[in-house]
């Protein structure tokens, strides 16, 4: 639970300094690792399934 308050706080703080020194472009490179993180957590996840099918 710990890792996931730090997340939100780490995401909170990066896109008030998006807002405040008006540098958007931070927002989609956020969206993008966040989207490859849920990717790379679902594959890791669906692996051992995977194998017991071959």
């Amino acid at each position: 639970m710990g890792r996931l308050r730090y997340s939100g706080k780490l995401l909170r703080n990066l896109l008030g300094f998006a807002a405040e020194n008006k540098v958007y472009w931070i927002v989609p490179l956020l969206l993008v690792l966040g989207l490859l993180a849920i990717v790379i957590f679902t594959a890791q996840a669906s692996t051992p399934f995977i194998y017991t099918l071959w």
